[in-house]
């Protein structure tokens, strides 16, 4: 498995990581075969943000006598209130979930503490104008983590994050779908070889390419989540481009974004493990992905919500993209079950939606914006 420097931090990881998110709920022995699995094809960085304590305990039992083999990034903010997953700031439960993770995973230090989805000016001030920052911060400088960094799925905050020269790493979103900015680039070099060289950013939307040179500049590495849109890009029906990219096509495409180090892979058999670590084998021609999507016939993204944001802005202030995202996610049978707390944590839902239309007027890609809010609604009961 090859290894990279993960920006400034002095960490070499795996070019594809473990998302262990998928691991709760299942039993030790289904979760050690994961591990080990990881572990044996050179897998060499976990990301754990889940709070529930029986995942915990049993991903540190299962990395008993291999602790070194591997790097855990870990979150501060991620919390276990009421039987549930929780986002929290303040800095007693920040203090309780940071030390009870070392506990449970067995280790006195964390290798990459991850501020804990940072996505709004609320999430913002709430983390870097707070104690949160400082306790972070008296973290690295006792080591009791190696690095600093934090997740988010907002670009313009996480570029904002990046450039105060605090942060080592950064959690950040990152595929095709996400990135594109077709409005802009015709269709052929939209999908040209080239348009996604290493050194070029043509076709991506510019909040994310401004901030992938920002993490460049800053020397942060990006560790990647939602590298296969939750399973849409995988599968013809769902994904955007109207046909199905392969697991190797989506790691590629991620691992030639600037500044990216690691795509993490949420696994939930030793078989999916082996999937994952396949792109290190894969050919020239497997990892190609602008050549099977220009070859298509089938190309629309009409109707489907890109995240681009050009609906906004809200006369409400609903954050359309946020709720299309997380309601994609769901809909998407594979999507996390996190993504209903992390619609309810948003300041407001598409039950806020007035159905003035002004969204759908500036869609480019005829999006039913407001028929999406009522699903949300409905889906999500708020």
């Amino acid at each position: 498995m090859n290894r990279r420097p993960l920006g400034k931090s002095g960490l070499l990881v795996s070019e594809v990581g473990l998302g262990c998110e998928h691991l709760q709920g299942m039993e030790y022995g289904q979760i050690k075969a994961v591990v080990d699995a990881a572990l044996d094809a050179g897998i060499n960085i976990f990301d754990i943000f889940m709070s529930e304590p029986q995942v915990r305990s049993d991903l540190g039992k299962a990395l008993r006598g291999r602790r070194d083999e591997v790097l855990l990034q870990g979150h501060i903010g991620a919390a276990w209130l009421n039987g549930q997953y929780c986002r929290t700031r303040d800095l007693e439960q920040c203090r309780l979930f940071f030390e009870d993770f070392l506990t449970r995973l067995e280790t006195d230090t964390v290798d990459l503490g991850m501020l804990h989805f940072v996505d709004t000016e609320e999430d913002y001030a709430s983390v870097f104008d707070s104690a949160v920052i400082d306790y972070a911060l008296e973290l690295k400088a006792s080591g009791k983590i190696r690095a600093l960094g934090m997740s988010s799925h907002n670009p313009y905050i996480a570029r904002r994050a990046v450039e105060t020269g605090l942060l080592d790493a950064l959690l950040f979103s990152v595929n095709p779908a996400y990135d594109l900015l077709p409005e802009t680039v015709d269709i052929d070099g939209l999908f040209r070889g080239e348009t996604y060289l290493d050194d070029s950013l043509s076709g991506t939307d510019p909040a994310r390419a401004a901030l992938y040179r920002a993490c460049e500049a800053q020397q942060v590495g990006i560790t990647v989540m939602k590298g296969f849109g939750a399973g849409a890009l995988l599968k013809e029906e769902s994904s955007p481009f109207g046909v199905a990219l392969s697991p190797v096509q989506c790691i590629h495409y991620a691992l030639t974004r600037p500044a990216v180090a690691s795509v993490l892979v949420g696994c939930r058999t030793p078989e999916e493990v082996a999937k994952a670590a396949a792109y290190e084998q894969a050919s020239p021609e497997e990892r190609d992905y602008s050549a099977i999507l220009a070859s298509t016939p089938k190309y629309s993204l009409r109707g489907k919500c890109m995240y681009c944001n050009h609906c906004l802005p809200c006369p409400v202030e609903i954050d359309v993209a946020q709720v299309n995202k997380y309601l994609d996610l769901v809909q998407n049978e594979s999507g996390p079950a996190t993504a209903a707390e992390h619609y309810r944590a948003l300041k407001v839902h598409g039950s806020d939606c007035i159905q003035c239309g002004a969204c759908e007027e500036r869609c480019p890609f005829g999006v039913p914006v407001r028929v999406r809010m009522q699903q949300a609604e409905e889906l999500f009961g708020i």
